[in-house]
C-alpha cells in the first residue's frame, strides 16, 4: 500500500476545507492536501436560498457593534461555549475581509462600509449577502487560491478511517471510490470538514450528493455535542432549495395533491383568509421552524405542511402562478401592517405572485429556471426539511476535538446552540478553519513511523475483509439507505414522539448490528455506497440517542423541534400530536454529548464554557504573541 506523507490531511472540498488548506499552506510551515469524494460536490458549492447570508461584525453604518457583544449574541443562543463565540466574533471581519479579497462580491458603498441587513436571531444589522450563491461564491474563490498555491487535491477518495496510535492521530485510510483501492496517509493532523450529516434524513434541504461524514469522527472516539439541535424549514423537494425570504413574502398559493385531487389547506386552519396571507408572509423573515412561533406566530405553517404531507401522506406545493384563496386581487390593506408596509415599500402590491416575485427577486426565479423548473407556469413541491446541523463534533477553542490531532471544522463542527443568527455557520466555518490552520502551523506533533504502518495494516485487513462480505452479500445497501433515511424524517426530525423515537433507535441499532452479515453491494464501483450507509446508520443511531435522552431528562421543547407531550399546550386547530411544554430556556447553560461506547452509545451532560475574560493589555498580548502566536 501506498503511504503518502503530510504535516496536515483536510477532508472536504467545501469553503471551510477549502479554507483551512489555504491557511495552513499560507502560514508556510506545514505541507497540506486536501483529500475529497467529489471535489463538485458539498453544500458550500451547491446550496444557497433567495439571498444566502453571511453574519460578521458590522462594517458599516453608525450601529455601535463590538466583538465582546457579538460573543454574547452569539452565546446567547443556548447550549454555545463562550470561548468558540468569543472566536467567532474576534475573527468574523479578518475572515470576511478575506473572502473579499479573494474575489467574492459582498456589496459595499461608495465609501467603502460594508452595510448589512438583519437576519434572523440577529439584534444588529450584521448580515450580508452575495446573493443566492453565496457560499458557492466562496468556495470558487477559495479553490482558486488553493490552485494558486499548488496545494494538491486528491479526489475521488473516501474516508474510511482515521488512523490512531496511543498519543492521537498518525494517519487517514481511503478508498478509492470505483476501484476498491485503498489509500493511505501518514499525517499526525486531520482536518474533517465534510459538512453536517446531511443523509440521515429523506426530507432534506441538503445537496443530493451531500451526506456528510461525520460518523468517521464517531467510529475513532470523537465526541459529538448538541445533536438535538437541528435547523429545518420548508424547502423545495425536486430541486433542493431553501423557498425562504421573497418565496414566502409574494404570498403564493400552498396547495396539496392526493388521490382526491388538489386543494388548497391553509384555511382547514385559519378562519381569515388575510390572517393566513399575513402568517405566510412571515415565514420569509421567519424561515426556520421555531417552536416559540407555534402558539402564537408563523411557525404554524410549517405544521400544516407537516400534517398534509407526513400525516395525509399527501404531497404539497406552492403555486406562483395564481393569488390564494381564489382571490382576483389581493387587498394588501387587510394584511398585517409588516406585510402591508414591506410589499407596498417593495411596490409589490399588485398581481399574482410571480410578478409580485419578479419585481422583488427576479434572480429568486432565475434561480429555479437554471435548475430546470419554471416556476411562472409550474408548481413547486415542497415539505418540512432538514436544513442544518447546529450540533456537531465537539470541538475547543482551536477547533480540535477529544483526540490530539484531530480537527473539525465547518458544519460538522458543533459550535451552535439552539438558536442561531442566520449566516452565522459561514463564517463559523471560515473562522473554525483559520483557527484549526494557526494551531496546526504551531504544532509539534510528528507520526512515528512504525506506529502508523502497524496502523495502516491492521485497517486494511480489516477494510478488505469487509468489502469482501459486502461483495457476496446480497445488493440492498441502496434500498436499506432510502428506507432508513425516511423513516429518520418520519420518527427523528422537527415532530419527535418518545415511542416512535424509541422504537426507530431499536430498528438502527439492530441494523448495526447485522451490518456486516447483512449488507451488500452489486460490485466494486458500489462499495462507496456500504460505507455511506454504515456512516449514516452510526450517526442515526447518536441522534436518536440523544433525542431519546433529552426527551427523556428535559422533556420540554426548545428551538427548531417540538417534542410531544400530552400533558403540554396546544394551539387550537392542530391536533393532539402538536401538544408540547414550551422550554423557556432552563438548560440554555449545559450542553448533552454523546459518544460510542462499544455497539452502544451514552450521553452526559457538561456546563458550558463561559465568555473568556482575557488580558487585553497590549504589552502582555505581543509578548506572547512574539514567543508563539499566543496560540499554546
Amino acid at each position: 500500500m501506498n503511504i503518502r506523507s503530510y504535516d496536515a490531511i483536510v477532508v472536504g472540498t467545501g469553503a471551510a476545507g477549502y479554507n483551512a488548506a489555504v491557511r495552513i499552506k499560507q502560514f508556510g510551515q506545514k505541507s497540506v492536501a486536501i483529500v475529497t469524494e467529489a471535489v463538485k460536490c458539498g453544500t458550500s458549492r451547491n446550496t444557497g436560498s433567495d439571498k444566502q447570508t453571511y453574519y460578521k461584525l458590522g462594517l458599516g453604518g453608525d450601529t455601535p457593534d463590538s466583538v465582546m457583544q457579538m460573543a454574547e449574541n452569539l452565546f446567547s443562543c443556548g447550549a454555545v461555549d463562550g470561548d468558540t463565540a468569543l472566536c467567532e466574533a474576534a475573527l468574523s471581519a479578518r475572515s470576511f475581509l478575506h473572502l473579499c479579497e479573494l474575489g467574492v462580491a459582498f456589496p459595499k458603498n461608495r465609501y467603502g462600509e460594508y452595510v448589512g441587513y438583519k437576519t434572523d436571531h440577529d439584534p444588529f444589522a450584521r448580515a450580508t449577502s452575495a446573493g443566492p450563491l453565496t457560499s458557492k461564491y466562496m468556495t470558487q474563490a477559495l479553490e482558486k487560491k488553493a490552485r494558486e498555491l499548488d496545494i494538491e487535491v486528491f479526489d475521488r477518495l473516501l474516508a474510511v478511517e482515521i488512523l490512531k496510535d496511543k498519543d492521537g492521530v498518525c494517519g487517514l485510510l481511503c478508498l478509492k471510490m470505483g476501484t476498491g483501492e485503498f489509500v493511505c496517509f501518514s499525517c499526525p493532523h486531520v482536518v474533517l470538514a465534510t459538512g453536517g450529516p446531511a443523509g440521515i434524513y429523506a426530507d432534506s434541504v441538503y445537496p443530493e450528493g451531500h451526506t456528510g461524514s461525520t460518523g468517521l469522527a464517531v467510529d475513532a472516539g470523537a465526541a459529538l455535542q448538541n445533536m438535538t439541535e437541528w435547523q429545518y424549514g420548508l424547502a423545495s423537494v425536486r430541486p433542493r432549495w431553501n423557498v425562504s425570504g421573497t418565496y414566502m413574502q409574494v404570498l403564493p398559493r400552498f396547495v396539496s395533491v392526493g388521490e382526491d385531487g388538489e386543494r388548497e389547506f391553509l384555511l382547514d386552519f385559519f378562519t381569515d383568509p388575510y390572517e393566513a396571507l399575513s402568517a405566510v408572509f412571515l415565514k420569509g423573515y421567519q424561515w426556520p421552524f421555531d417552536s416559540k412561533k407555534v402558539l402564537d406566530g408563523s411557525s404554524v405553517i410549517d405544521l400544516l405542511v407537516y400534517r398534509e404531507r407526513v400525516m395525509k401522506n399527501r404531497r404539497v406545493y406552492l403555486d406562483f402562478t395564481k393569488n390564494p384563496f381564489g382571490l382576483s386581487k389581493i387587498d394588501f390593506e387587510k394584511l398585517a401592517s409588516e406585510a402591508f408596509a414591506y410589499l407596498t415599500s417593495a411596490k409589490a402590491d399588485f398581481g399574482i405572485p410571480i410578478e409580485r416575485l419578479l419585481q422583488m427577486n427576479p434572480p429568486a426565479v432565475e434561480l429555479y429556471q437554471s435548475k430546470g423548473l419554471d416556476i411562472s407556469s409550474q408548481y413547486l413541491e415542497i415539505a418540512l426539511c432538514a436544513q442544518h446541523n447546529n450540533g456537531g463534533i465537539a470541538v475547543d477553542l482551536w477547533w480540535q476535538t477529544n483526540i490530539c490531532g484531530l480537527f473539525a471544522v465547518g458544519e460538522c463542527a458543533g459550535t451552535h446552540g439552539v438558536t442561531r443568527p442566520g449566516g452565522s455557520a459561514l463564517n463559523a466555518g471560515q473562522v473554525g478553519s483559520l483557527r484549526a490552520a494557526e494551531y496546526i502551523s504551531q504544532s509539534k506533533r510528528t507520526v512515528n513511523a512504525g506506529a502508523l504502518q502497524k496502523a495502516a495494516e491492521q485497517a486494511r485487513k480489516r477494510h478488505t475483509d469487509f468489502c469482501d462480505r459486502a461483495l457476496k452479500n446480497p445488493n440492498n445497501a441502496k434500498d436499506i439507505y432510502t428506507h432508513a433515511a425516511r423513516r429518520m424524517s418520519e420518527s427523528g426530525a422537527a415532530i419527535r414522539e418518545l415511542a416512535a423515537m424509541q422504537r426507530l433507535a431499536e430498528e438502527v441499532l439492530e441494523k448495526l448490528k447485522r451490518f456486516e452479515s447483512d449488507v451488500g453491494v452489486s460490485d466494486v464501483k458500489t462499495l462507496f455506497q456500504a460505507y455511506k450507509l454504515k456512516d449514516m446508520l452510526t450517526v442515526q443511531a447518536a441522534v436518536l440517542t440523544a433525542l431519546i435522552d433529552f426527551s427523556q431528562t428535559i422533556g420540554k421543547t426548545r428551538g427548531s423541534s417540538l417534542i410531544c407531550d400530552d400533558t403540554g399546550k396546544l394551539r387550537d386547530g392542530l391536533e393532539e400530536l402538536f401538544r408540547f411544554q414550551p422550554d423557556g430556556d432552563t438548560v440554555y447553560g449545559r450542553i448533552q454529548q454523546v459518544m460510542k461506547n462499544g455497539d452502544c452509545f451514552q450521553t452526559a451532560w457538561r456546563d458550558v464554557r463561559p465568555i473568556p475574560d482575557d488580558d487585553h493589555f497590549f504589552e502582555n498580548v505581543w509578548r506572547g504573541y512574539r514567543e508563539n502566536q499566543n496560540v499554546y
